[in-house]
């Protein structure tokens, strides 16, 4: 695993417990990764986390954009997405991408997200946004129609969206920063893959290595490695490990 990814001794030990392995204890794994000449903890980009976030994580929601350079015909072009991620679930929304993100477009995913978490059941009380100027004065009108108070961050205070700067920063590394992006449609679908890798396959450590889809902790047993399958997605640069069904 550690070969195949850029994965440090803490992810590894989620993939275990995740295959239902009684793992060794982490310095153990640190040690056969150093012994190996591998990097036992790449850098991670943790922050720190403020206690009203973890107060109001059930009903809170953060969002950010984020922009890529993309090969078009024209050129290279900058192409955005914008994110909403659930601080308590971690479950994240992302909109289609999109060259212009005018008033009218990012007022459109605005409707688009809210009618996605009346469709999901998942309250919205509280969303937090950063002072980027594509957030007009119609976007959070959107959200106090229905009945949501948003809530602008300080000045210079990445800390206070520290969740979905967090997984912004997860997209990139893991998936975004390792393939040349033709247009929207390309981009579209490599974040397609992604979130439902991140929904489906990936342990979390915010999770204590749980997965997100089921809400339970992994349960580590004894597994033969015979039993352990791999399965890909985009041309291996994801990768998630499973047991054969009994």
């Amino acid at each position: 695993m550690a070969k195949e990814n850029d994965w440090g001794y803490t992810r590894i030990l989620g993939e275990l417990k995740k295959l239902k392995i009684t793992p060794p204890s982490r310095n153990t794994i640190k040690n056969i990764l150093k012994e190996n000449g591998l990097e036992p903890g790449p850098k991670r980009g943790e922050g720190t986390w403020d206690d009203i976030l973890k107060r109001h994580a059930a009903t809170l929601w953060q969002c950010d954009f984020y922009a890529k350079r993309v090969l078009t015909l024209k050129g290279w072009r900058d192409l955005y997405l914008l994110i909403f991620l659930h601080v308590e679930s971690r479950q994240v929304y992302i909109c289609p991408s999109t060259f212009h993100p005018n008033e009218e477009w990012v007022t459109a995913q605005a409707q688009a997200f809210l009618k996605h978490t009346k469709e999901e059941g998942v309250e919205v009380q509280t969303l937090m946004r950063d002072r980027d100027t594509k957030f007009q004065a119609s976007f959070d009108a959107t959200f106090e129609a229905a009945g949501s108070e948003v809530k602008v961050g300080a000045y210079r205070a990445p800390n206070t969206n520290a969740y979905v700067e967090r997984f912004i920063q997860t997209l990139q590394q893991e998936c975004l920063d390792h393939f040349i992006v033709f247009g929207e449609q390309h981009m579209d679908y490599l974040v397609q893959e992604f979130v439902d890798f991140y929904h489906e396959e990936r342990p979390h450590q915010g999770k204590e290595n749980g997965l997100l889809s089921s809400g339970e902790k992994p349960m580590p047993e004894v597994a033969s490695i015979g039993s352990i399958n791999c399965r890909e997605r985009l041309g291996g640069k994801l990768r998630h490990y499973y047991r054969d069904a009994a």
